[in-house]
């Protein structure tokens, strides 16, 4: 377990260096942030959840939830959401360091505003690709919904801003960043994609007792938040199981 953590932190400190030295979500606008924060706060119940989404004749069951999201059900619950997000976990392909070949290739055209119409199609041609990968890369949907704004599909950019509005409202919904109350996430870089999606900026990691992170934020004005707490034990669980030789 100690060696797992190590990676962890590896994972966590690779994203700090990237929020340092990219602009990304944090300057990014986020018009759905307050219906993010809307939802009432649940504890995740994995064990329910297992049981919800492995059984075929409950309305959660993870291929029904997926058929759903595939098709662009924009009336899915947030409980719904939520089973979504977390039943990912008991899935055979849940990797916690899971990651596209192709995010790189996003990242590096996307940082190269402004883009030439060509760009544009790369950006949008590799951010699908990653995404059929990934699809819980948030960067990636980030990426994916400025280059459609961009090449002017604006329903398609809808449909992708929902997804990823719904996924941070889930991730939301676990906790309040608190030490007794954190968020729940099953890969490390949503918990900068969190903290983004706030207004914040990461500037240390702290690896705690019992599979929580604690993330330092630059003092914002108006704000009192000096940190944000992560729960990853799920993650570090699964990481156990499926790289024992770590």
């Amino acid at each position: 377990m100690s060696h797992l953590k190590h990676i962890f932190t590896l994972v966590i400190l690779l994203t700090v260096a990237t929020t340092f030295t990219t602009t990304g979500w944090a300057q990014q606008r986020f018009p759905e942030r307050s219906q993010a924060n809307k939802f009432a706060v649940k504890k995740v119940d994995f064990d329910h959840i297992r049981e919800v989404t492995m059984s075929p004749s409950n309305a959660y069951y993870y291929p029904k939830l997926m058929k759903a999201y595939n098709s662009d059900d924009t009336t899915l619950t947030i409980e719904a959401w939520r089973n979504f997000y977390y039943g990912y976990t008991f899935q055979e392909d849940y990797d916690p360091f899971r990651e596209s070949i192709y995010s790189n290739v996003v990242e590096q055209l996307y940082y190269k505003q402004p883009h030439s119409r060509a760009e544009c199609d790369s950006i949008e041609k590799y951010a699908e690709k990653s995404l059929n990968d990934n699809m819980f890369d948030l960067n990636q949907m980030n990426f994916y919904i400025y280059v459609l704004k961009e090449k002017k599909k604006h329903a398609r950019a809808a449909v992708w801003q929902y997804r990823l509005d719904r996924l941070i409202a889930a991730i939301m919904s676990s906790g309040r960043g608190t030490k007794e109350e954190p968020w729940v996430v099953i890969a490390p870089e949503h918990e900068y994609n969190i903290i983004n999606f706030l207004g914040f900026v990461a500037t240390d990691h702290e690896t705690l007792d019992g599979g929580i992170d604690y993330i330092k934020v630059q003092p914002v004005a108006g704000k009192s938040a000096e940190g944000f707490y992560f729960d990853i034990s799920r993650m570090m669980q699964i990481a156990e199981l499926k790289f024992p030789d770590i």
